[in-house]
């Protein structure tokens, strides 16, 4: 679980001319937030979106979401240290939920899958592309959440692989 925060601004992909070019942009300071939740088995994402803040209520609203799915083994949920993250409100919201949280080690996010997705949503539908409105940039992630088990399942499942990195026998 994370959260993304998807600013409604000038995302280029690769710019390079040896003349004057004008690209247009959107300008402005406008979001829009996900709090995303993946299973890290069957890839189904979870979702909650604003266009405020990601809160404390925002996460425990997840929670909420992830335990209506009844899912009948034990769930654990991975998140970072983020402060809303770890306050007492969502630690007791879980426990009541029968959700464990587990935290990753400070400045990790290689460790968490949907780190992974929300770099994919930005190359699929943020850089190089020119939205004329606030309503169609946040429509098209919408879209490509919406497509992540039917037009883009396959090249996430390769994004989306178990198989981490590890450090054995290590000597310092």
């Amino acid at each position: 679980m994370d959260a993304a925060h998807f600013v409604f601004k000038a995302y280029l992909g690769f710019l390079w001319c040896f003349t004057r070019l004008i690209i247009r942009s959107p300008s402005g300071r406008k979001r829009f937030n996900v709090l995303g939740a993946l299973n890290a088995i069957t890839h189904q994402l979870i979702t909650v979106t604003n266009e405020t803040y990601i809160t404390a209520e925002s996460v425990c609203e997840l929670l909420q979401k992830i335990a209506a799915l009844g899912i009948k083994v034990p769930i654990t949920l991975i998140l970072d240290n983020t402060r809303y993250q770890r306050c007492a409100k969502v630690i007791e919201a879980a426990a009541a939920l029968q959700i464990e949280l587990l935290f990753l080690p400070p400045y990790s996010p290689n460790l968490n899958l949907i780190e992974r997705l929300w770099r994919f949503v930005k190359k699929q539908c943020l850089y190089a592309k020119y939205y004329e409105d606030f309503a169609r940039f946040k429509q098209a992630i919408e879209t490509c959440f919406a497509e992540t088990d039917g037009l883009h399942k396959d090249e996430l499942t390769s994004l989306f692989s178990l198989k981490f990195q590890s450090f054995k026998n290590i000597t310092l």
